[in-house]
């Protein structure tokens, strides 16, 4: 089936777990919307995030997408559920493929879980981590700087190190084994956060999970793209275009993206 798969995010995170779907299904097309213009969600309300949700929903429904991609933790947390019971195709989240790459991956069922301050209030994570495994352990902590210094592009220099570093103290004198990047821009943060935690912790995002999740629903549903699509990958955001455009090179490592600006009232 040569439908599109849509892939919503509150900005440029989402990135990462496309990065993942495009080496996981070379042959699918992939429809991009950040809401740049809005993002961050995690200090939003829980309507206003469920809102925004479902206007970047209905926009890629008028691409005739085959399935939705929800690569926002904080969208996920609120909005999932509604989309899964009301689209009229598969609704992929992001918190369980994170949560059961984390109980793959803890050997003391100690977890730690980084995430927006929408995420970690919700409690989805830890939920769906008890659901897994009732002993396992959990600490939290939420990193509202994360998400815009992202976004502003300067994830890679002395500023964001020094940035990590100071909103980590709190875990000094946690123990942990296994660390979620529980917001889809953490991972852009990824060794800066592993300099920090130290050698012992695996750090790990909902990516690849996600990636497997969205394959086996393709696969289960027989709609999956079988011979490589000449369709492009499209991108949308509701913010600046070229901040966009220079993450979108770098991350994805596609030369000439197709972006358009759309909004929202």
């Amino acid at each position: 089936m040569n439908a599109p798969i849509g892939v919503i995010d509150s900005g440029v995170g989402g990135l990462t777990v496309v990065k993942e779907l495009m080496r996981r299904l070379p042959n699918e097309q992939f429809i991009y919307i950040g809401d740049t213009a809005r993002c961050p969600y995690g200090p939003r309300s829980s309507n206003e995030v469920r809102k925004f949700t479902w206007q970047l929903a209905e926009s890629l429904k008028t691409h005739s997408i085959k399935m939705l991609v929800v690569a926002c933790n904080t969208a996920t947390a609120v909005a999932l559920e509604s989309l899964q019971k009301n689209c009229p195709f598969p609704v992929i989240g992001v918190i369980f493929p994170g949560a059961r790459a984390a109980i793959k991956a803890t050997k003391r069922s100690e977890i730690c879980i980084l995430g927006t301050a929408g995420t970690i209030k919700s409690g989805a994570y830890e939920r769906a981590l008890k659901a897994l495994s009732t002993s396992c352990q959990t600490v939290s902590l939420a990193c509202p700087s994360f998400v815009p210094l992202v976004e502003s592009g300067e994830y890679e220099g002395d500023f964001a190190k020094e940035m990590v570093a100071k909103t980590l103290e709190p875990l000094q004198k946690e123990a942990f084994d296994t660390l979620i990047l529980g917001c889809t821009h953490y991972p852009l943060l990824q060794e800066h956060i592993k300099e920090v935690v130290g050698p012992n912790v695996t750090v790990l995002s909902s990516a690849e999970e996600t990636a497997d999740d969205v394959y086996e629903t393709l696969t289960y549903f027989n709609i999956q793209c079988n011979q490589a699509n000449a369709m492009p990958h499209l991108f949308y955001t509701t913010g600046s275009i070229p901040m966009f455009r220079t993450i979108i090179e770098n991350w994805l490592e596609i030369p000439s993206p197709i972006i358009e600006q759309i909004s929202f009232k």
